[in-house]
């Protein structure tokens, strides 16, 4: 039995709406949203985001870039600076309860009563928010997350990737419309990980948003339908993942050569070609845009310079290594 299993309801909070603001409204819409603290860091710098109901985005950025800072603020963590927050359509100051009431969390830190049972306090979170009791609901979500047969253990007996699940079940017990992962599978062995991309492809399935931040790439390249990188503060760029993997990414030419070769000739310099595998390979780096313009042009000019190959192929930059590039420009 679990939430796949299950014909679970639409989000609480989506279904109802004291004035129907939340109707056709962005999930999450950030203007001009800045945050420095006492202490005059500079957190957030001008940050603009909206994101669209029912989608994954991953929100990369190395450590202090601002990801936590951001998600406080929309949680109501932390307190915001300039600029403006709607969750649903609703201000995250005037409406402060409702938009509360449309988020769950689920942060970096493991926090939460450790004597108390897994049971106890997913029920418990689910009544902070004045949600009415729904035994059948809580159940299935922990059968879900692997955690019904623990559902009477005290959290402190429980292992690290079960005490991440908890902190999951606790951040949905609600029924939020809108999910923060907070590097969720932080710690956590690969078969966990992969287990939790399941559980977070389901909760789109039904309706839930869900913005992530993590520093596994290969997490953000196989889960987010959208990515936006964040770097002191500023988001420096937000993209469908696909349309961010052809426009950013580098290619790898890599052609093998019949007969080694002692340098590039003379005629083939302005390509920017290298000797690789004392001589035997010829690499050719290129815009992934550019792959039918210039391919066939440097193919024919190898021609004529008398360069013959065995065999060639080419490879795409991984996102980790665009979100690399990234950073090093916006230095």
């Amino acid at each position: 039995m679990s939430l796949h299993d299950h014909d679970i309801r639409p989000p609480e909070s989506s279904r109802t709406a004291s004035d129907g603001r939340a109707a056709g409204a962005a999930v999450l819409s950030v203007n001009g949203l800045s945050k420095t603290y006492v202490d005059g860091h500079r957190a957030l710098d001008c940050v603009d985001l909206e994101m669209r109901r029912g989608e994954i985005f991953a929100l990369l950025g190395p450590n202090g870039a601002g990801k936590t800072t951001l998600i406080s603020i929309v949680c109501g963590l932390v307190r915001p600076g300039p600029g403006s927050v709607h969750v649903a359509g609703f201000d995250i100051r005037a409406d402060y309860r409702e938009t509360r009431s449309r988020v769950g969390l689920v942060p970096q830190e493991l926090h939460t009563d450790m004597f108390e049972t897994v049971l106890h306090t997913v029920r418990f979170s689910r009544g902070l928010f004045g949600c009415a009791p729904d035994e059948t609901y809580l159940e299935s979500l922990l059968r879900d997350l692997s955690l019904w047969d623990k559902r009477n253990n005290p959290i402190m007996t429980l292992s690290g990737g079960m005490k991440r699940r908890v902190l999951i079940a606790k951040a949905l017990s609600h029924e939020p419309e809108l999910l923060f992962l907070d590097e969720p599978t932080a710690g956590v062995d690969v078969e966990l990980r992969r287990d939790m991309w399941a559980l977070v492809r389901r909760l789109r399935e039904r309706g839930v948003s869900i913005l992530l931040t993590t520093h596994y790439i290969e997490e953000a390249e196989e889960m987010a339908d959208r990515i936006g990188v964040i770097h002191q503060g500023r988001l420096i760029l937000v993209d469908e993942k696909d349309a961010l993997m052809r426009k950013l990414g580098r290619k790898q030419l890599t052609l093998h050569l019949d007969r080694s070769l002692q340098a590039v000739p003379e005629e083939l310099e302005r390509w920017g070609l290298r000797l690789e595998g004392g001589g035997t390979m010829l690499e050719y780096h290129f815009d992934a845009s550019d792959e039918q313009a210039c391919v066939p042009q440097l193919l024919r000019e190898l021609a004529r310079a008398g360069v013959e190959f065995t065999d060639l192929n080419t490879r795409q930059s991984s996102l980790e290594e665009i979100f690399i590039r990234l950073l090093k420009e916006n230095q």
